[in-house]
């Protein structure tokens, strides 16, 4: 099978011609700066100004930035499951490492945690965590977001290939992402 040549990232791209490939954030970043566009955002924000820049458009309006987070009052070992989990605490290692001793190396982020931490408002305690992945585990998968291409590209082929290998997957998804979006199965 002979692959189509993506082109060059370059001013001259047309934004459909943009829109049709698989870029790399941080080959957006890069494209960004040197056009003197704002690089700050998701890959998905980043296209989007991208193809504007490209397409002759107005670029989208640059969000305000989120509070400051460094401003959280972070946890710090050890957790009990009394411990009062902060309004903001990110899902971090603390946490994880926590998760890992009381469900086992199985555990994950998922959305339904992601959900959890997000709307915490400070007064959930790591024990009503523990109680929520645990009602959550029956739950069918969740849509993935469009920004997560390989997660989505993951599930689906494992899906179609259930006793294929990681490195298979990963190998069909080098051959995915270098198609033009109209030519992906």
């Amino acid at each position: 099978m002979t692959l189509p040549e993506r082109p060059a990232l370059s001013p001259a791209l047309s934004a459909a011609e943009f829109r049709r490939w698989y870029w790399l954030k941080e080959e957006l970043l890069v494209f960004a700066r040197t056009q003197g566009i704002p690089a700050s955002g998701s890959k998905e924000i980043l296209g989007e100004r991208i193809a504007a820049l490209l397409g002759g458009k107005p670029l989208p309006a640059v969000p305000a930035p989120a509070g400051r987070k460094d401003r959280v009052h972070r946890l710090v070992p050890p957790l009990t499951i009394h411990t009062v989990i902060p309004a903001g605490h990110p899902c971090s290692q603390v946490l994880r490492e926590f998760f890992v001793n009381a469900l086992g190396p199985g555990f994950r982020f998922d959305a339904p945690m992601r959900e959890f931490f997000a709307g915490n408002d400070g007064t959930a305690t790591m024990g009503a965590a523990l109680d929520h992945w645990h009602a959550t585990r029956g739950e069918a998968p969740r849509p993935i977001g469009k920004q997560f291409e390989l997660n989505r590209f993951s599930r689906e082929w494992h899906a179609a290939n259930p006793s294929g290998s990681r490195e298979q997957m990963l190998a069909a998804w080098q051959v995915h992402r270098s198609l033009p979006v109209d030519q992906r199965t």
